[in-house]
Order: C-alpha cells, then sequence, then structure tokens
C-alpha cells in the first residue's frame, strides 16, 4: 500500500479495498487469501475483512479456498462508459476501418500515465497479452499514448514525465525522457505516431489523435498490425491514409453529435467490445485528412 501523506478527508479503508480488487487481473484471476494480502501489503486479517465485504456486495466469489472477482465489477467501469458518447460514435468507424484494413483497431484515452481501451475491434490476436475495453498500458510505449502526450502543454508534459516511471518493456522502449520529448515532437509536427515494438517485440502501432469540437486532443486511435509481415514502410503507405480518414469521420460526428443528455448509454455485449444501439456504418461527408509525411 502508498506510503504517501494522504489529506485529513482521504479514507484509507477505501483505498484498501480499490486495492483488493486491482490485485485480481489476467495474470491472476483467482488468488488465495495469502496472495490478496501479499500483493495488497496488507495482514491476513484486513485482507480477509475486505474480501468478505467485497463477497457480501457481490464483487468476489470464494470457493472455500480462492477468491474470484465476479461479472458484477463491471458494473464500476460501466459507470464511466454510460456517461461517455466517444466510443458510440467511434465504433461504427472502427468496423469500417478494420474491414479495410484487416487489422485490428481500438479507441483508448489517457488517464494519468497510461492509455485506457474504451472501445476496439480486433482481428486476429497479435499480443500476448489480451486486450479488451477497460485494458491499460503505459502511455510511453503506445502509438496512442505519444499522440496523446503529444497533444499536453509543455507543462503538464514535463509534469508527467517528471513522475512517470519510464519502465523498459523490450530493447526498443524510449526510457530517457530527452528521446521521448524528441520523439513527441517530431508526432507534434506530424499529426501521428508510429511504435515499433516499443510495448512488445513484434509488434507495431500506428496511432493518430482524435480532437473533440473545441479542438482539444480528447481519445487516440490506433491501428496494430505484427511486424514479421507488415514493415514500417507498408504501415505508412497502406494503415496510415485509412487510419487519418477513419479519424476525420469520428471528429465530423463527434461535431454533430456533440454530448447528449439522456443518450442510449453502449452496452457491454462481449468482454472485448463496447456496441450501442444501432452499430451499422456511420456515413459522413466530410472528407479524409491527407496521408501524412514519412518521416
Amino acid at each position: 500500500m502508498s506510503t504517501v501523506a494522504r489529506a485529513p478527508h482521504f479514507v484509507r479503508s477505501f483505498e484498501r479495498g480499490l486495492a483488493v480488487i486491482r490485485s485480481f487481473d489476467a495474470e491472476h484471476p483467482a488468488r488465495t487469501l495469502s496472495e490478496v494480502a501479499r500483493a495488497c501489503g496488507l495482514t491476513r486479517a484486513a485482507a480477509r475483512r475486505l474480501l468478505l465485504t467485497l463477497a457480501d456486495l457481490g464483487y468476489v466469489h470464494s470457493d472455500g479456498r480462492l477468491f474470484r472477482l465476479t461479472p458484477r465489477v463491471l458494473e464500476l467501469g460501466y459507470a464511466y462508459l454510460a456517461g461517455l458518447t466517444l466510443p458510440q460514435v467511434a465504433e461504427p468507424h472502427l468496423e469500417q476501418l478494420v474491414a479495410q484494413v484487416k487489422e485490428s483497431s481500438s479507441l483508448c484515452v489517457l488517464d494519468g500515465d497510461d492509455i485506457v481501451y474504451v472501445a476496439r475491434v480486433p482481428t486476429t490476436r497479435i499480443m500476448s497479452a489480451v486486450i479488451t475495453v477497460g485494458t491499460r498500458f503505459p502511455a510511453h510505449v503506445t502509438s496512442v499514448g505519444w499522440v496523446m502526450l503529444a497533444a499536453l502543454s509543455e507543462d503538464e508534459l514535463e509534469l508527467r514525465l517528471g513522475r512517470a516511471k519510464l519502465r523498459t518493456l523490450t530493447p526498443r522502449t524510449l526510457v530517457a525522457p530527452e528521446d521521448l520529448r524528441a520523439e513527441l515532437a517530431r508526432v507534434r509536427r506530424q499529426g501521428y505516431a508510429l511504435v515499433d515494438q516499443e510495448l512488445e517485440e513484434g509488434l507495431r502501432s500506428v496511432g493518430a489523435p482524435v480532437r473533440g469540437r473545441d479542438g482539444t486532443v480528447v481519445a487516440g486511435v490506433n491501428i496494430a498490425v505484427h511486424a514479421g509481415r507488415t514493415s514500417v514502410a507498408a504501415v505508412r503507405r497502406d494503415l496510415l491514409p485509412p487510419l487519418l480518414t477513419a479519424v476525420a469521420r469520428i471528429e465530423a460526428d463527434l461535431r454533430v453529435t456533440g454530448p447528449t443528455p439522456g443518450a442510449a448509454a453502449p452496452r457491454i455485449t462481449d468482454p472485448g467490445r463496447v456496441s450501442s444501439p444501432g452499430t451499422g456504418t456511420r456515413r459522413s461527408s466530410s472528407s479524409p485528412r491527407p496521408p501524412a509525411p514519412a518521416d
């Protein structure tokens, strides 16, 4: 648990309860009491009380030895998604993009030092990690992270780089702040980001920013490919123009749609997708962005 000094209003027990929930992940879908206590830095007695409380509330299930999260935890994230029109607007365009390029595409937002997937249309699995709505990755190793970091003010970017843990995930990962600043400056100039095996060896990704009605960057869209079958040149030549076209159409719909009070909330229909009523491909009169120049 964190030892950082907290404000007087801070409720430590609530922090501990959230830590218990976050201790379950794709690598640890089930844990014993001792494992939860160890992962959260709690005593067994404290972990037991929190787990039993979560079980009483329906968020945790136990077979007597192992504890697992229940589907009810989706309610915690759904409260956020329910008020977010962006995935609803973007998903038809992601589907059209994936049908055109035959590669997976996702919509992500920036949350702290991470990017979070809020909509995804997959094709074949190309990463060792399972990506679903709600998956998080460090922003400094992803194309959508780069385009959103590049859109920050200099002061905000310096603040984030100063506090972020720039972990090395592959031999290609940029971890020196000065190297990352230089790359983000290039992303800012060219209007897109291309990450070549920074997050995972064998994975390339190209991302572009999505701007809201006021012109600020609110999200990013990417296309991910296997490095063994798609070169960097092919990504720029074959995937970047359709990506920019899809983003332009999303932005056009956002300008028309905007936040709509009482709009139908997105439905989580399977673990990897967010859909909404009438998710057929939307037509847009917007003209596509021109292809960005190569570096």
